[in-house]
């Protein structure tokens, strides 16, 4: 069966950023992540080998965070493809990534990425 995993409002303190001071202090940025999937019928039995786990989700989502870019739009496909390697049930994923506050030059609330890739 094809459904989708979901993680909403992922947040995290990174370094991306074109600019110097973006870089070295750092910013609040959000991330959601959507993966279709196919979910064998193992999931319907209550058992986790049977669907993608939130916590792996997760560690790959903030492993790529950890990693300081100039572009949310490099770090969003990084994620999606870290996604895709790691889960071969994956055969969609979307990646959006928010900046708080960016610097341009006016008030904003946050600015954001998404990317989409597919097996």
């Amino acid at each position: 069966m094809i459904g989708s995993i979901s993680l909403e409002g992922l947040e995290f303190h990174a370094y991306h950023g074109v600019y110097p001071h973006e870089r070295s202090s750092g910013n609040k940025f959000e991330v959601d992540v959507r993966v279709e999937t196919t979910i064998s019928d193992l999931a319907f039995k209550d058992d986790l080998a049977g669907t993608i786990n939130y916590e792996d989700l997760y560690a790959v989502v903030k492993i790529e965070m950890e990693k300081p870019s100039k572009l949310l739009e490099t770090v969003a496909h990084a994620i999606a493809g870290e996604v895709l390697r790691k889960f071969a049930e994956a055969r969609h994923v979307e990646v959006k990534i928010s900046k708080f506050n960016p610097p341009i030059g006016g008030v904003c609330r946050k600015a954001s990425v998404v990317v989409q890739r597919k097996r």
